[in-house]
């Protein structure tokens, strides 16, 4: 678990289309003590990562022009960006999906809704 100090260093990109689940997942990880970055798609996500060099990306799966999974996938296979810890966030509850999210690299799968206390844990947590 990280403590207090680690939290405030620790950048945490926030993706996701839609407006309102974006700010209650900002705002989740936000009041938890986490510097927050987000971005509106995966190819913002994409530039922001390379840039901003997050901690841990909190995305979501099903949005225009690019899903969460093929962003994992991208990330993953970057050796700049490959040890990003990666939280799948989505309403996506079958089985099938939580398999390809893991075979893609990703390190937390939760399905929405989720409680504060959730994705605060999936931050948290080492992976």
């Amino acid at each position: 678990m990280l403590n207090f100090e680690d939290k405030q260093m620790t950048k945490v990109l926030v993706v996701d289309d839609t407006p309102s689940q974006k700010h209650l997942i900002s705002t989740y990880i936000s009041d938890g003590g986490y510097h927050v970055i987000d971005a509106d798609n995966a190819r913002e996500a994409l530039k922001k990562a390379s840039l901003q060099k997050p901690d841990v990306i909190v995305t979501d799966v099903v949005m225009p022009g690019m899903s969460g999974f093929e962003l994992c996938r991208i990330l993953k296979k970057d050796p700049e960006t490959k040890n990003i810890k990666i939280v799948i966030c989505t309403s996506k509850d079958q089985k099938i999906d939580r398999l390809w999210a893991m075979k893609l690299g990703a390190d937390v799968y939760l399905i929405k809704p989720f409680t504060r206390d959730e994705i605060i844990k999936a931050i948290a947590d080492d992976h």
